[in-house]
C-alpha cells in the first residue's frame, strides 16, 4: 500500500511488474478485499471493500520470457513487513503495514497469522476480523467437525445446506461404536446419498441429478423406523425439488447408538471405524445452517480442518490414478495461443494431454485427422501435432537434463503457438522448437474432444504413440494465461479432483459387517515389490552366514533428544555469565524440521535467549525485557549432518552461525541493555511442566543429537546435569527406521485392530540375528496373525478360527541370508482364499483349506518386535524380541 492504494509486484528474473489498482482507497479503517494472482507472466489484482459490489480485475504481464517464480524450501513470507535482515528489490517502496489483516491465504491455503516463525515490532490482535459468511463454515478436506447429540432411535430429522465442486465428499456420518447401526450423508460422482443400516441390511438412496455445481442446496432428510425420505433442492429456489424415499430390509427399525457416540461432519478422523457401504471420508466445500433434530450447531466449536466463512476456489489439480483420465469441454487454439500445465509423476510413459479434432469412421481415416498429444514416453516429454486434416504429423522430444522428467518432481510444460512455429518449453530452460509446413497461418486447431491424463479405451487408434494413462499430478493447466476450472469436466474415471498426489489415497479400512481400525504410521498404500514376485520354487536353499551385529556404537558425551516432546536437560550456570554478553557453541545433528536447541529466562520471562530451529534453520532471538532483537541463516541444517553452531549476544547485537557462516549482526531496540535470567540453562527441550510463552510454537523437543556445549568457551558438563528426561546416547552413523535392541517392543494399543478376512502387512527390516518377532495380532481365543524370524526364515501365520496356516519364505539360490544386516522388503497378504508372503521380490503361496472360514475375528494389539510376557500370540511360535531396525511399517485393507 503507497499513499492509500494498493501495487502489486514481482520479478520472475527478467525484470520486475506492478500493477497498481486504480480510484479505491484503502486507508478509510474499513475493511478491504486483495485478491492478487500471477501465472506465468500475466498478473492481476482486484480490491473491494467488503460487502460492496464487486470491482474490475486489472492485468498486466510481466517482461521478458520467464514464467517460473523460483522458490524452495528456505524461502520466507512476510506480512505486514520485511525484516530487516531481507534486502529487498528497488521497486518495492514500503517495509512496513501499519493497520489490520485478516483471512491471508497463499494459493487457496491459510496463513495463519498467528503462528509465525519470527516477529519484529509490536503485533496484536485486531478488535474485530472479517468474515463473508458468518454462518457458513469452509472444509478443505484435510478435517472435519463433531458434535454430540441424543437422537431418539425410531426417528432421524436433519437439515443442511452445502454447496462444492467435488464430486465425492463425506457430509455426516453417524454410528454406533457398539453396533452395525448407523447412517451417512455423502456425495458420490455429485449426486446426494444417504445410506442407513438398522441391524437388519442397509438402505441407500440416491438422487438422479448431480449438485456438485458450486451452489449452495438444501438437504433434507427424514427417517420414521424403516422409512427414509431425503430431499435435496435449491437453497434460493425450493421449487426445484428432487426426492427419494425407500425402506431398510429386514425387521429392525431402531438407530440404537449412545447418546455420546460422535456424529462427524464433513469427514472423519483417519482411525475412526467406517462402514462398508460409504464411499468417501473426506469433503471439500462449504456446509452452513445444520440441524440435526432441530438443533443447530457451530461446526467450529470440536473441528479441524474447518475455518468460518466460505469461499469456493476453483478446481485447479487432478491426480490421475490407473487408467485414469478427464474430458474437457472443447477447445480452440488460434494462430496466437498458449497452453501452459504442471505435472509430477514418478512413472516414465504416460498421456498428459490429448486432443482430436473429430472422430473418424474408420482408423485409417482418423490417421490423418487434427490432434494434439503431450505425453512422456521413458522419462523424456513429447509433443505430437498434426493441424489440419490430411496433414503431416510434426512432433518434438525434450529431455530432462537431470535425466527424466518422471523423478517425482514438479515440471512445468508450456506450448506457444506463433503462425506456423510452435514453441515447446519445459521448466523455462528447455526449449524446442517446430515448424507447422502445409498450413495456412490463419489455421486455427479446434480439438472437439479434449482429454488430460488419458484416454478412454480405443480412442485416437492409430494416432497416439502410447495409451497408457498418466500416472500422478496435473495442475494448473491454462489457455491463454486463464487457468482452467476442472470441475467443468464433462467426463472422468479413474482421478482424485482437487488433490495433487503421486499414489493412490489410502483406501480405508472397512469389514463387511462392521467398521474397522486403520493403522498406517506412514502415508500411501502398501505398494508391491518393484520387480514382479518370483513364486519360490525347488531351489537350493542358501546355507545362512549372519553379518556380524552392527558395530556402530554411540558417540561418547553426545546426547539424543526428542524421545518425548518435553526430553530435554537442565544444567546450572551462574546468571551473571550471561548479563552483559555471552557466547553458546555447540554441535547439533538432525533431520527434524523443528525443535528447541537451548532456552534461558528470568521466572517471569520477560527476558529470556533462545535457539530454535524452524523450517530446517536456526533461528537465534534474545529479549531484554523492553527490548529484543532476532536473527536467522537462510540455509537449513537438518541434513543428518554433525554442525557446529555458535549463538552471541553482546552490546545489544545478536548473531549465529554455523559451519563459520554468521548471520548479520542485529542491534536491540529501547533502552534495557542486559539479560536478567535465572540461573538455568535448558538444553534440548524443556519440562513438562514449564510453558514458554512469547517464544512462538516451537517449544517441543529437538529430535537429534547435541554435544560439545560450551558457555563463554568452557565446556559444559552433560554427564552430570542438575536434571535430565527422555535422553538417551547417540549412535555413530544416523539413518532412518526404528531401533530394537532385543529387549523389548512396540505397540499400537489405543483401539483394537480388527484384521478381518483382509489385510496386507508392509515393512522392511535389517538384522543380524536368525530369530525374531516382527509383528503379531492375537484375540484371547485362536483368531490371529503372525510375523516372526525363526532361524533365519520369515513365517506369516494366520489362523481364522479352525487352525493355524503358514507361508515360509526361506533363502534358496542367489538370495542373500536375511540376518545379512541389509535392509530387506517383506510384503504379506491374507485374503479369504489364503495368504502370500513376498520378501525381496520372491514369493511363497498358501491356499486356504478352510473355506468355511476365512475371517480373523480380533479387536486387540499390534505389536511389533516383540510382546509382553502376559499376553498370549496365538499365531507366533518364539516370544524373541526381535533384534535391528524396521522402517515404513504399513497395515492396511
Amino acid at each position: 500500500m503507497r499513499r492509500g492504494k494498493v501495487a502489486f509486484l514481482w520479478d520472475l528474473g527478467t525484470g520486475h511488474a506492478k500493477l497498481d489498482y486504480p480510484d479505491i482507497q484503502i486507508d478509510n479503517n474499513k475493511w478491504h478485499r486483495i485478491h492478487a494472482t500471477r501465472f506465468g507472466k500475466q498478473g492481476s489484482l482486484t480490491v473491494q471493500e467488503l460487502k460492496s459490489d464487486e470491482n474490475p480485475i486489472v492485468k498486466t504481464t510481466s517482461p521478458g520470457s520467464a514464467t517460473v517464480l523460483d522458490v524452495n524450501k528456505s524461502t520466507l513470507v512476510f506480512v505486514g513487513g520485511l525484516g530487516g535482515q531481507i534486502k529487498k528489490s528497488a521497486a518495492v517502496k514500503m517495509t512496513q503495514f501499519k493497520g489490520c489483516m485478516g483471512e491471508a491465504s497463499l494459493n487457496g491455503k491459510d496463513i495463519g497469522l498467528w503462528n509465525y516463525v519470527e516477529r519484529e515490532g509490536q503485533c496484536g490482535g485486531c478488535f474485530m476480523s472479517p468474515q463473508a459468511e458468518e454462518t457458513s463454515f469452509h472444509f478443505d478436506g484435510s478435517g472435519y467437525s463433531v458434535v454430540e447429540k441424543p437422537l431418539r432411535s425410531t426417528t432421524t430429522h436433519i437439515v443442511m445446506l452445502f454447496k462444492t465442486f467435488s464430486p465425492n465428499g463425506l457430509l455426516l456420518y453417524l454410528a454406533s461404536n457398539g453396533t452395525r447401526d448407523f447412517l451417512s450423508i455423502e456425495l458420490v460422482e455429485g449426486k446426494v446419498r444417504l445410506t442407513f443400516e438398522l441391524g437388519s441390511g442397509p438402505l441407500t438412496l440416491t438422487t438422479t441429478k448431480a449438485y456438485n455445481t458450486g451452489n449452495w442446496y438444501k438437504i433434507a432428510l427424514q427417517r420414521n423406523k424403516r422409512k427414509g425420505y431425503l430431499s435435496v433442492m435449491a437453497a434460493y429456489a425450493p421449487s426445484e425439488r428432487e426426492t427419494v424415499e425407500g425402506e431398510s430390509p429386514g425387521t429392525a427399525s431402531d438407530l440404537n447408538r449412545s447418546d455420546r457416540d460422535p456424529i462427524y461432519i464433513g469427514g472423519l478422523p483417519s482411525s475412526r471405524p467406517i462402514r462398508r457401504q460409504v464411499i468417501a471420508r473426506s469433503y471439500v466445500g462449504c456446509i452452513k445452517n445444520m440441524e440435526i433434530a432441530r438443533t443447530n450447531f457451530d461446526l467450529l466449536r470440536d473441528a479441524y480442518g474447518v475455518r468460518k466463512g466460505c469461499v469456493l476456489q476453483p478446481i485447479r489439480s487432478v491426480t490421475i490414478l490407473n487408467d485414469g483420465f478427464l474430458e474437457l469441454p472443447p477447445l480452440t487454439l488460434g494462430p496466437q495461443s498458449e497452453l501452459m500445465a504442471t505435472f509430477t509423476t514418478r512413472n516414465d510413459t504416460g498421456i498428459i494431454l490429448a486432443g482430436f479434432n473429430k472422430s473418424g469412421s474408420r482408423k485409417r481415416r482418423q490417421t490423418r485427422l487434427p490432434f494434439l498429444a503431450v505425453m512422456l514416453v521413458k522419462g523424456q516429454l513429447e509433443v505430437h501435432l498434426n493441424a489440419a486434416e490430411g496433414g503431416s504429423v510434426h512432433s518434438v522430444v525434450v529431455s530432462s537434463s537431470t535425466g527424466t522428467f518422471s523423478d517425482g518432481k514438479a515440471h512445468s510444460v508450456i506450448l506457444q503457438r506463433n503462425k506456423r512455429a510452435v514453441m515447446v518449453l519445459v521448466d523455462e530452460d528447455l526449449q524446442r522448437t517446430m515448424r507447422l509446413s502445409s498450413v495456412s497461418e490463419k489455421t486455427s486447431l479446434t480439438l472437439a474432444r479434449l482429454y488430460m491424463g488419458g484416454v478412454p479405451q480405443g480412442e485416437g487408434a492409430g494416432l497416439l504413440k502410447t495409451t497408457v494413462s498418466f500416472y500422478g499430478c496435473i495442475k494448473d493447466m491454462a489457455v491463454n494465461a486463464e487457468l482452467l476450472d476442472l470441475s467443468s469436466a464433462l467426463r472422468y474415471q479413474g482421478v482424485d479432483i482437487d488433490s495433487c498426489l503421486l499414489e493412490e489415497r489410502p483406501k480405508h479400512v472397512v469389514l463387511p459387517d462392521e467398521g474397522d481400525l486403520e493403522l498406517e504410521p506412514t502415508p500411501g498404500p502398501v505398494q508391491p515389490p518393484a520387480v514382479a514376485p518370483t513364486e519360490l520354487s525347488a531351489l537350493p536353499p542358501v546355507p545362512v552366514t549372519c553379518a556380524m551385529a552392527d558395530q556402530t556404537g554411540s558417540i561418547p558425551k553426545a546426547h539424543q533428544f526428542g524421545l518425548s516432546r518435553h526430553s530435554h536437560m537442565t544444567v546450572n550456570i551462574s546468571h551473571q555469565a550471561v548479563r552483559k554478553s555471552f557466547s553458546i557453541q555447540l554441535s547439533v545433528r538432525t533431520f527434524a524440521s523443528s525443535g528447541l536447541l537451548f532456552y534461558m529466562a528470568n521466572p517471569n520471562q520477560m527476558d529470556y535467549a533462545t535457539l530454535q530451529l524452524h523450517s530446517g534453520r536456526l533461528f537465534f532471538t534474545c529479549d531484554l525485557g523492553k527490548s529484543s532483537a532476532k536473527t536467522s541463516l537462510p540455509d537449513p541444517i537438518n541434513d543428518g549432518q554433525w554442525h557446529a553452531v555458535k549463538a552471541d549476544f553482546g552490546k545489544k547485537s545478536v548473531t549465529v552461525s554455523v559451519d563459520g557462516q554468521e548471520s548479520a549482526a542485529v542491534q536491540a531496540r529501547g533502552k534495557a541493555s542486559t539479560l536478567d535470567v535465572e540461573g538455568k540453562l535448558y538444553l534440548g527441550g524443556l519440562p513438562s511442566k514449564y510453558t514458554a510463552k512469547n517464544i512462538g510454537n516451537v517449544t517441543h523437543s529437538l529430535a537429534g543429537c547435541i554435544r560439545d556445549v560450551m558457555l563463554n568457551k568452557a565446556l559444559l558438563d552433560l554427564e552430570s546435569p542438575a536434571s535430565a528426561h527422555a535422553t538417551s546416547h547417540c549412535f555413530t552413523v544416523a539413518q532412518e527406521g526404528t531401533y530394537f535392541d532385543g529387549s523389548g517392543y512396540a505397540a499400537f494399543v489405543k483401539e483394537g485392530y480388527k484384521v478381518g478376512s483382509d489385510v496386507a502387512v508392509g515393512l522392511e527390516f535389517r538384522t543380524t540375528e536368525q530369530n525374531g518377532v516382527l509383528l503379531g495380532v492375537s484375540s484371547a481365543k485362536v483368531d490371529a496373525i503372525g510375523l516372526e524370524l525363526v532361524n533365519g526364515q520369515v513365517i506369516f501365520h494366520v489362523n481364522n478360527g479352525a487352525g493355524r496356516i503358514s507361508a515360509t519364505y526361506m533363502p534358496r539360490g542367489n538370495a542373500p541370508p536375511l540376518c545379512d544386516g541389509r535392509w530387506h522388503v517383506l510384503l504379506a497378504n491374507k485374503n479369504k482364499y489364503g495368504l502370500s508372503l513376498t520378501v525381496d521380490g520372491i514369493m511363497v503361496h498358501t491356499d486356504n483349506p478352510h473355506s468355511q472360514s476365512t475371517s480373523a475375528d480380533t479387536n486387540d494389539p499390534v505389536y511389533v518386535g516383540g510382546y509382553p510376557g502376559e499376553v498370549k500370540q496365538n499365531c507366533l511360535t518364539i516370544s524373541t524380541p526381535f533384534r535391528g531396525c524396521m522402517r515404513k511399517l504399513r497395515l492396511i485393507k
